[in-house]
């Protein structure tokens, strides 16, 4: 989509845009917030159930256009009325919004309306944003792979035979064709970064308290996290900005009181990598042939951080992710209670009250029964649930020690060790778990793509994540952002090019 005026004879480009570009264009008079929603909303119905099929986008939101023409109309009067004006968000659909069903992605919660808006959909709304869609999820955040019983299976833009990992899949898979802005995606083990990854994405796990869950369908409240996913590190700072801050409804944000600085923006330095110094954690390396596409992207990125004046040093300690995911994560010992106190409060309102219910309905993927019926048999507050806690502090506790030792500002590691799986399979060797178990931060940044294939014509995206301490990030988005800018390894897909209009 291309809009100009008679004042004015540079075109705006939809495809790839940026927050800060959108707002160049509305205060110079070449675009406008209807235009740019009905741009996103021609891609979509040209896209999603159309062409590639992607399947991302569970509703589209009824009253976009109406939106777009209120915030059009404040901003002539008002100019822009907050840092999100007129921004179309995909929304993941386990976020609660006032006006559209929160599915979880799930029958069993079909057309099931709360009436009342997420504290990061508040937020987000309160500066400016417009909440374009709900996207598709693995059902109620349970996996990776972005398969529900509501939508489907949700396809990658870049290769239709993989999945766009998950469980934030469809907000991944949307952002990375161009269907929105930025996006909402929540992470219990993955879930945020994992699409990030797979889509040539950016992605924020924030540190446990730094966004409120309230709202949110959880799954695990002791790793739960919601956080931005954008095309450009900037864009997630931006959403961030908005997001992050305390709120009385979900207590554990009370640690961030006086650690949230005046603006993330402030940390986009193009010099950001200079006088850092990074740890690669080497065992979140594999050493197969089938992870060779990923240690090659990676081995660029270091490269890439040396040339530009980080200090790039190898962390000898092992850390096992698999271990971790199936001895210290406690993601589906929390699902049976803390899923089931959300749906309770809310009563005859609900279609479910418990993970029982759901169960009993038989209104659930296929493919979800084996972990459902996994969760029945745990509990929070157990020998085994106490001692995965206790070795959940044994973890943050080594992870410090690490940080100190080599005296580094951030570890990094690729987020997948092999690529992003093929629909139908299960995800594999992914190392995000280290940051959803320890509650510390992590970023996902696009660390290039696999080797052309028929199927994957420019390649299957591959992500670097970096950790960091907790409330450290500040110094994750500079040390991000200055990479992106020395890199530039985002590329949108060849199967959702622009539109001729």
């Amino acid at each position: 989509m291309e809009e100009r005026c008679a004042s004015h004879d540079r075109p705006f480009v939809l495809e790839e845009t940026t927050i800060a570009a959108i707002h160049e264009a509305m205060l110079d008079g070449r675009l406008s917030c209807r235009r740019l929603v009905e741009g996103y909303l021609a891609r979509i119905e040209a896209y999603d159930k159309k062409g590639p099929n992607l399947n991302a986008i569970i509703l589209v939101n009824p009253h976009a256009l109406e939106e777009a023409d209120r915030l059009d109309a404040r901003m002539e009067q008002d100019g822009l009325t907050g840092p999100l004006h007129g921004i179309p968000i995909l929304l993941k659909d386990n976020v609660e919004t006032y006006d559209m069903p929160t599915t979880a992605g799930s029958l069993s919660l079909e057309n099931f309306e709360t009436h009342k808006d997420a504290w990061i959909v508040k937020k987000m709304r309160e500066a400016g944003a417009v909440i374009l869609a709900k996207t598709n999820l693995h059902e109620f955040a349970v996996w990776g792979e972005t398969v529900s019983s509501i939508l489907g299976q949700t396809y990658n833009p870049y290769d239709h035979t993989r999945t766009p990992g998950g469980s934030s899949g469809g907000t991944g898979a949307g952002l990375a064709a161009n269907f929105g802005v930025a996006g909402i995606g929540t992470d219990t083990i993955n879930s945020i970064r994992s699409p990030s990854s797979a889509n040539s994405l950016v992605g924020i796990r924030p540190t446990i308290g730094l966004v409120s869950r309230d709202g949110i369908v959880p799954y695990s409240l002791t790793q739960d996290t919601a956080g931005p996913l954008a095309r450009t590190v900037a864009d997630a700072a931006r959403v961030l900005d908005v997001i992050a801050g305390c709120d009385p409804k979900d207590p554990v944000t009370e640690s961030c009181i006086g650690r949230v600085p005046p603006s993330y923006l402030d940390s986009l330095n193009d010099d950001g990598l200079r006088g850092r110094r990074i740890g690669v954690l080497r065992s979140f390396f594999g050493t197969k042939d089938i992870h060779r596409d990923v240690n090659a992207a990676m081995e660029h990125c270091l490269d890439i951080m040396r040339e530009n004046g980080a200090e790039v040093v190898d962390i000898e300690e092992t850390i096992d992710s698999g271990y971790l995911v199936k001895n210290v994560s406690v993601h589906i010992h929390d699902l049976k209670t803390h899923l089931g106190q959300y749906l309770a409060a809310f009563g005859d309102a609900a279609p479910v009250h418990s993970l029982a219910d759901v169960l009993a309905s038989g209104k659930y993927h296929p493919g979800l029964k084996s972990n459902l019926d996994e969760a029945m048999g745990y509990d929070v507050g157990t020998p085994v649930y106490n001692e995965r806690l206790r070795q959940r502090a044994e973890l943050q506790k080594q992870i410090l020690a690490i940080m100190d030792k080599y005296q580094v500002d951030a570890i990094v590691y690729p987020h997948q060790k092999q690529l992003v799986c093929k629909v139908g399979k299960s995800q594999e060797e992914r190392n995000g778990v280290i940051g959803s178990v320890s509650g510390y931060p992590a970023i996902v940044v696009p660390a290039g793509f696999s080797e052309p294939s028929d199927d994957a014509p420019i390649g299957v995206p591959i992500g670097m994540e970096m950790l960091g301490r907790p409330f450290t990030e500040p110094a994750l988005i500079e040390i991000a952002y200055g990479f992106e800018q020395h890199s530039h390894l985002r590329r949108p897909p060849v199967s959702t090019p622009a539109l001729n209009r």
